[in-house]
Formats: structure tokens, sequence, C-alpha cells
């Protein structure tokens, strides 16, 4: 049987989390981009705990579209991490004007014709966002916004072991994972039963709630224990 356009979209969705969850440390605006035809991806980090910065951008333009928006403090990006939903602006000479003017003014001067933000977030630990872009206005599809939000959760889950990687180094912490593991194991075996997720998903939260409050790990697995914090999706 021929494949439909459904399947094949489908079929590249399949790809790209395949490219993003194989490997932590490679390009992740390539996959993005490819996922959805998109002439240009950006990913980007923005406000606490991680700082506003450029992870990645397929085009220059890209690259300043995204720099415009961390300089005004505003744009779809700041908007799908405030709402933890996906901005979608198909026609960004037409839209836009309202709710962030300044970055509004600025990416029409680009001739960005269309722009779509999705939120990076790991449970109450805000990362930055994905923006897809394109110089002529078009549109995403209710099923490809889905799809690329689920993409959306496998760079967020990246970019948070990045950044505890490079917080705990490589065995700076070996002396407090030894006098901490029990609790540690016991919390994530927690987090893991009241949120129904798998165990390597609910010691990311545990970690993340960790570096988003700047606290050790062991510290925020004891209060785990003591049910004086619930770790919710």
């Amino acid at each position: 049987m021929p494949t439909t356009g459904g399947e094949q979209r489908g079929d590249a969705f399949a790809i790209a989390a395949a490219a993003l969850a194989a490997d932590g440390t490679g390009d992740l605006c390539s996959p993005l981009r490819a996922a959805v035809s998109m002439p240009g991806a950006v990913v980007s980090t923005l406000g606490e705990p991680m700082g506003s910065e450029t992870v990645c951008a397929s085009t220059n333009l890209g690259a300043r579209i995204d720099e415009i928006q961390i300089d005004l403090g505003e744009g779809p990006s700041w908007e799908a991490l405030r709402t933890r939903l996906p901005v979608t602006v198909s026609d960004l000479q037409v839209d836009g004007g309202a709710q962030w003017p300044g970055t509004w003014a600025a990416l029409r001067e680009l001739d960005v014709g269309a722009l779509f933000a999705f939120p990076l977030f790991v449970s109450t630990v805000g990362i930055g966002s994905i923006a897809l872009y394109s110089r002529n206005a078009r549109e995403l599809s209710g099923v490809d916004v889905e799809r690329m939000s689920g993409l959306a959760a496998i760079v967020s889950g990246t970019l948070l072991r990045r950044a505890l990687s490079r917080l705990e180094g490589s065995d700076d912490d070996a002396e407090d994972e030894q006098y901490s593991r029990r609790e540690v194991h016991q919390a994530t075996g927690m987090v893991a039963a009241r949120n129904r997720i798998g165990v390597d998903d609910a010691l990311m939260l545990l970690r993340g709630h960790a570096y988003a409050a700047g606290r050790p790990v062991r510290d925020v697995a004891a209060d785990v224990i003591a049910r004086r914090l619930d770790l919710n999706l």
C-alpha cells in the first residue's frame, strides 16, 4: 500500500524522537526542524534556574530571533514557557503585536512569516523553549503541534540532564551519593508511584527540583520521604 502523508509525517516524528533520545550531547535543532519540514529551529533556555541563552540555532536568522526575545524578555518563546502551552503564530505579519509589541516589530523587520514556540519544562522546573520559524506564513496542524510537544518533552529531559552533569561534575558528588543512596532511592520510588512514571523519570524530577531549589538531592529526598514535599507532574 502507498504511504499516506500522515504516515510519512508520523515517520518523520519517530525519526526525530529517536535522534533526540539517542545522543544527549548531539545537535537538537536539526531533528526538530526536520520533523515538520520547517526552515529553521532554535532551542533556548530562559530565565531561572538555567539562565537565558541560545542552546542551538539552525540558521543565523534563528539565532537573531532568539537574541531578540532574550534581550526584550518577551515573545512567543517566553509566553510558551510561562503558560506551559504551545504558542502558534501562523502569520507574524498580522498577529502578535498586542502580546509582545517590541518583539513583534523586530521580527516583522526580519521578514519572519510564522513562528511556533513549544515550552520546555520538567514538572515544576521551567527550562526554556523550542522555536520553529518560517519566512512565509504557514500553518501547523493540531497533530503536528501535539507531536512537537512530545519532542519538546524529550528535549526538556536532555537539557536538564546536561545541566545536572555540569553542576555535579564527573565524580564530585560520589561521596554524597555514598551517604544518600538509600534515601534517594526510596524517595525516587515514592515519586514514581505517585506519578505513575518510571524510576528514571522520577529521579530526574527529584534532581530537577533540587537543582531549581539550590538544595542537595539528599535533603529533597528526605522531605519527600517525610511527606513534607510532594513532587507532582
